[in-house]
């Protein structure tokens, strides 16, 4: 077993960057989802309420950001990140934390991507390197494990094995080719090549690279998982949700695809780096 896929994602529901090797630190990917948009109360937005998000291609130049749409529908930004800027509030899940805020142009040409009215108001914030968000202490080794804008952990896994074996299930049922999805829809950090579907459930410790990875949980799906990562709109047949949901509903916390993983030392991990099992689930 192989890495076939690494990627990294600057902006949370943004698209991602895809890498042939990638810096790995305990909170992640480096640079992976440290920037993400907010409301004007400071709750977190994401593709689960605008879908549009999907489109927004990512160019990193050291501090320079270059935000652009594959379609031009809307004129590419460059905007310069700070650190130094106001540090606001910002709301994501049960967390609330300082970010600061990255200025009112960039801030603008998202209020106009999302369409938003007059009144409405959203900002692009970075994560502060003064106000850690923590990883929840059910998952951590100790207590003090930094992470990024990522929902629960700070590195997704998914195996093609099991993708296959989900777009199968599709097909059957839809009787159409065309209803079968992308890797992107799970927006993983990294993409194992496998044979067996689902294997990756029985991991509890591996190696790629330099790092050893603690499997936290298997990751619940969301609304995310059935928007087009190209053209940024939600599949009517609600594909894949439907589908996992014939047979991969592993708990009341709902479907499952890919695993989290938690990161237990920084390094180096490539494309092709092979995947060694150390530690199954009992």
């Amino acid at each position: 077993m192989i890495v076939s896929e690494l990627c990294v994602y600057p902006l949370k529901s943004g698209q991602g960057i895809e890498l042939s090797q990638a810096r790995i630190t305990t909170k992640g990917f480096f640079g992976d989802r440290e920037m993400m948009l907010v409301s004007g109360s400071g709750k977190f937005i994401t593709q689960r309420q605008f879908p549009q998000l999907a489109k927004v291609q990512i160019e990193i130049a050291e501090q320079n950001i270059t935000l652009k749409l594959e379609d031009n529908s809307l004129p590419a930004l460059t905007f310069t990140s700070t650190l130094s800027g106001i540090a606001i509030t910002i709301e994501i899940w049960s967390d609330r934390i300082l970010a600061i805020d990255q200025g009112d142009r960039v801030a603008q040409w998202f209020h106009q991507l999302l369409n938003l009215s007059s009144d409405k108001v959203c900002r692009l914030v970075r994560q502060s390197p003064d106000h850690i968000r923590l990883l929840p202490k059910k998952y951590a080794n100790d207590d003090e494990q930094p992470l990024g804008f990522a929902d629960n952990s700070p590195v997704m896994l998914t195996a093609t094995a099991s993708l296959a074996e989900l777009n199968q299930r599709i097909i059957e049922i839809h009787q159409q080719q065309s209803q079968a999805i992308p890797m992107n829809r799970f927006r993983p950090n990294i993409v194992i090549d496998t044979t067996e579907p689902f294997i990756e459930d029985s991991w509890s410790l591996i190696q790629i690279g330099e790092i050893q990875f603690q499997m936290a949980k298997p990751c619940s799906r969301c609304i995310i998982t059935t928007v087009d990562q190209a053209q940024g709109e939600k599949n009517k047949l609600k594909e894949p949700l439907n589908t996992l949901g014939t047979f991969r509903q592993l708990s009341e916390q709902g479907v499952m695809f890919g695993v989290n993983m938690i990161p237990q030392n920084e390094g180096i991990i490539k494309k092709g780096d092979r995947l060694r099992i150390l530690q199954t689930r009992d």
